[in-house]
């Protein structure tokens, strides 16, 4: 059996001559799971950054075996991308595979969507 394709879904609407945006998690076996409305497109914005983008080009380009590592990786303080993989978490960009080797325990960061898709409604 295939893997079925896991997709984010944003929708942006013009309501009163500014931008609102929804963002359903994904979408999989023809069910969406969950939906976080935005009064605005800010917070849009601050989730689909540059930092944002790096973090999950680096998840699936080098797979980092800790949020540490990223870090390292991407040559920012581990408190800073912490903050950011627990934000692309939260909207289900990114998921964590709990990893134990002896006594330590760690998460593992992967990507958790296979594509993202951007509507925009006019009308």
């Amino acid at each position: 059996m295939a893997k079925e394709e896991r997709t984010g879904f944003v929708e942006i609407r013009l309501k009163h001559g500014a931008f609102t945006s929804l963002f359903r998690k994904f979408k999989a076996e023809g069910r969406s799971y969950g939906g976080l409305d935005f009064s605005d497109i800010t917070a849009l914005r601050r989730l689909l950054s540059n930092e944002k983008a790096r973090i999950l080009y680096t998840l699936k380009e080098k797979n980092p075996v800790s949020i540490y590592a990223l870090a390292k990786m991407l040559g920012r303080d581990f408190k800073s991308v912490r903050k950011d993989v627990e934000l692309l978490r939260h909207f289900g960009f990114v998921r964590f595979i709990a990893e134990s080797k002896g006594k330590r325990h760690k998460l593992k960061p992967v990507i958790n969507l296979d594509k993202v898709q951007l509507t925009i409604y006019l009308q």
